[in-house]
């Protein structure tokens, strides 16, 4: 049984980020990561994959590359937790016992909870496509270009999804895409949300909502895809608020799959009753083990599942990480900040930066409900490259 003085679950952006804050430290403590992964992607590009402006490869790199210099790393899952003994236990069987445990495990993509779907997405001739799945993603661009007429439908499901602007932002690249293209008149979008409106804060809501009359995209609400009949073509869609299922004929239609918190989380005794690890919204540290702490997708901090998020939590996190190791109680506090750059067209973005209370928490002096350039030059060219070079080295910004 090896022993870890900080064990980290997950290599993704969280799991590196705070690897890597730890090992830039002074007086840096060991840091072993857990991910079986060989691949990292940076997923915020897919939007803008999914809409034929990049490749999707410029989203893939080794993930050895950014494991942090120092830092060891078990490529293997994780099966269980044993927090009560301060262990967990890997797909080897091998059990490793920490001083301190960081749960960064990310997000699972039930594909298979839609019947019809795992076996359509991606495939040419169906119309079924996910910009969630760097397999998959390509396919969104080719039923976009292929689409002259008919009806395109747009997922997004009442589950928690990562980035949740995601959906409503293909739903405008591939309108503006028609309107550039003179197949307004002949393509019907519409957007259909297991949720109550097109975004959660008010100053951000009104101009999407603009958005999209312009493209005049017919929205429905309270709306979650049940199941997929991809030989006919029809989606079925379920009323949250009557139970009513209704079907709707497609000719293209982009899923974004139902999430959840892993299983390996789900079931544990690290996890809330939401499946999600339940920790102080404040500190990120677990709610009744001391020496736990969790961010990014995984956790149940009450705020958007994003990179930005973890911008800001991770160095929340690795501060109360070394306190704890040090044997001080969490001295930094999370404010609850997110962002969600929504690309509203080609060469046109909202970023909108809220807190917890989802009041808007802006970094540019000019308003940011406003349809910018250079806010989509800053999506497509800037943050990449910040992310790359910045966030996973453990720079703060």
């Amino acid at each position: 049984m090896a022993h870890h003085q900080v064990l980290v679950v997950g290599g993704g952006s969280a799991g590196l980020t705070v690897a890597a804050m730890l090992r830039n430290k002074p007086n840096a403590p060991e840091v072993t990561i857990i991910d079986p992964s060989e691949k990292h992607y940076y997923q915020p590009i897919w939007t803008l994959v999914g809409a034929g402006v990049f490749p999707k490869e410029v989203s893939e790199r080794n993930e050895a590359d950014f494991i942090p210099p120092g830092a060891n790393w078990i490529k293997d899952r994780v099966e269980s937790f044993d927090p009560d003994n301060n262990s967990l236990t890997i797909g080897s069987g091998e059990k490793h016992t920490y001083d301190v445990l960081v749960v960064a495990a990310g997000i699972q993509i039930n594909w298979d909870q839609i019947p019809g779907l795992k076996e359509s997405v991606g495939k040419p001739g169906t119309g079924v496509c996910s910009n969630y799945d760097y397999k998959t993603v390509e396919s969104t661009w080719e039923n976009i270009k292929a689409l002259k007429k008919g009806t395109a439908l747009f997922t997004h499901p009442s589950t928690p999804i990562k980035c949740g602007g995601a959906p409503l932002k293909i739903t405008y690249l591939a309108s503006d895409y028609w309107r550039k293209h003179g197949l307004s008149a002949n393509v019907k979008a519409k957007f259909i949300k297991g949720g109550p409106g097109i975004f959660a804060v008010k100053k951000y809501a009104d101009s999407l909502t603009r958005v999209a009359d312009r493209y005049n995209i017919e929205r429905v609400w309270q709306h979650d895809l049940t199941a997929l009949n991809p030989d006919k073509k029809e989606a079925t869609f379920k009323n949250l608020d009557t139970g009513d299922e209704r079907i709707e004929k497609y000719d293209m239609i982009h899923v974004t799959p139902p999430m959840s918190a892993p299983d390996f989380i789900k079931n544990s005794p690290l996890a809330a009753e939401s499946g999600w690890v339940e920790v102080d919204k404040s500190t990120t540290r677990h709610v009744k083990y001391d020496n736990v702490f969790a961010l990014g997708d995984n956790s149940n901090l009450p705020t958007s599942k994003t990179g930005a998020a973890i911008r800001k939590q991770a160095p929340v996190a690795t501060a109360n990480v070394m306190a704890q190791l040090e044997g001080r109680q969490p001295e930094k506090e999370y404010d609850g900040y997110t962002s969600c750059p929504l690309v509203t067209g080609y060469g046109k973005l909202i970023l909108a930066e809220f807190d917890y209370d989802k009041q808007p928490m802006e970094s540019f002096p000019f308003n940011q409900a406003n349809e910018r350039y250079s806010m989509y030059a800053l999506k497509a060219y800037g943050l990449p490259q910040m992310y790359w070079h910045g966030m996973l080295k453990g720079r703060e910004f």
